[in-house]
């Protein structure tokens, strides 16, 4: 049984040097031990996923400009994630209409990062997957 996710929640980019949290923006939406639920639209940058502190993927134009200036090392640069799919696959019960947010969902950073849920914050399991 997957995990509904809250607001609060920890999620990890895989080209990210620290973990983000999940914000709910939607003050009215159900909730779960008190905190807002999540569900898939919820993948706003900046707004639902917050930076990821640095980020390594050359297909990141700032990453790719900083490490060419540096003779091909590495160069890590300030992430702002670029988020252009919900996330997948989702949760067969509804939040706001839409499907709810579990901790095996998914979604993409169009630098190539692949985006997941570290800790869904809360411990209570979903209905059904």
């Amino acid at each position: 049984m997957g995990k509904f996710v809250c607001a609060g929640a920890m999620l990890q980019c895989s080209f990210g040097a620290a973990p983000s949290t999940f914000s709910v923006t939607d003050p009215m939406r159900p909730k779960v031990e008190n905190k807002p639920m999540g569900n898939i639209m919820d993948n706003k940058p900046m707004a639902n996923i917050a930076s990821f502190g640095m980020c390594s993927s050359l297909m990141n134009p700032q990453v790719a400009s900083a490490t060419s200036a540096a003779c091909g090392a590495l160069t890590p640069q300030p992430c702002i994630p670029v988020i252009t799919a919900p996330w997948s696959p989702g949760g067969k019960e509804k939040v706001s209409n839409m499907p709810a947010l579990l901790d095996n969902c998914k979604c993409m950073c169009s630098y190539g990062g692949n985006i997941s849920v570290n800790m869904p914050g809360n411990v209570c399991a979903a209905q059904g997957k």
